[in-house]
């Protein structure tokens, strides 16, 4: 059963960080090119949403890791709540 659990452990899942969502016209969609710009309906110093299995688990804002982007987590759910985020529950 250890093994088991250590398995489950060692998984790993996608994890995605929302900037914002919006609905784009077709038209829109087809005359996008390198350069267009798309304006999001969040302010820059707004929260972001990170999500795993497409759920929310918590939120945080944009730093800058080295050369890389990364998040500093301001709320996040319970373990339960991550947990049965994680195994699909």
């Amino acid at each position: 059963m250890a093994t088991d659990f250590k398995t489950i452990l060692n998984l790993t899942v996608p994890m995605i960080v929302q900037i914002g969502k919006r609905k784009l016209p077709v038209s829109e969609v087809l005359s996008l090119a390198p350069g267009s710009i798309i304006e999001l309906p969040k302010s820059a110093d707004e929260e972001l949403a990170f999500c795993i299995n497409n759920k929310t688990i918590g939120t945080g804002s944009a730093v800058k890791v080295g050369e890389n982007f990364g998040i500093r987590i301001t709320e996040i759910n319970s373990a339960r709540d991550r947990a049965e985020t994680v195994l699909g529950g």
